[in-house]
């Protein structure tokens, strides 16, 4: 199987990207976006001066509890950046939800409750309430934290969207916001 089919199989659709929006970013962006894998692992991410944003981490399901996660989350952590990612809130139907979150929280995480942010699920056509989680050595701001994002959402979620989707992304202030 194949790393895009590993991934479509694990992640729910409404999270999953095109395998051709996926292969555009890594080709168009070869100095942002990134494909760390090996038989037994799949992180996608982009890079940026002061931030990392983990797009996609996948541990097969017979290698989970080996540290292979806490290794590719260290990895990121050496790289003495920020580094941001998406986590659907938990769903009782689906017990990976809570178990990524302890394992986010283990590794340091934080929950940014003032962003509010809507994924646009480009595959489903839907949207789905993630919340934003962060690792840094100082703290951040939430107006960071939001900058990134912003920067995650027009340049990552967002590239080629009409080309792939057939349709013009959101604009950003619609999907992401500091609450009051």
């Amino acid at each position: 199987m194949n790393w895009f089919q590993r991934l479509n199989e694990y992640f729910p659709e409404e999270e999953m990207k095109a395998k051709e929006q996926l292969e555009a970013l890594l080709r168009d962006k070869p100095n942002h976006y990134y494909k760390d894998e090996s038989d037994l692992h799949i992180m996608m991410y982009a890079e940026y001066t002061e931030f990392v944003f983990v797009d996609f981490l996948w541990v097969s399901e017979k290698a989970r509890g080996r540290g292979i996660g806490k290794k590719l989350i260290q990895k990121l952590k050496d790289k003495k950046k920020t580094i941001l990612l998406e986590v659907e809130p938990v769903n009782e139907d689906d017990e990976d939800t809570e178990k990524r979150l302890r394992f986010y929280f283990r590794e340091g995480f934080k929950v940014s409750r003032a962003i509010s942010y809507y994924f646009q699920a480009l595959v489903s056509r839907s949207e789905t309430k993630l919340d934003i989680m962060y690792w840094d050595e100082q703290e951040k701001t939430d107006q960071q934290l939001l900058d990134y994002m912003t920067i995650i959402y027009e340049d990552i979620h967002s590239y080629k969207q009409k080309e792939i989707y057939g349709y013009e992304p959101k604009p950003t202030i619609e999907v992401l916001k500091l609450d009051a």
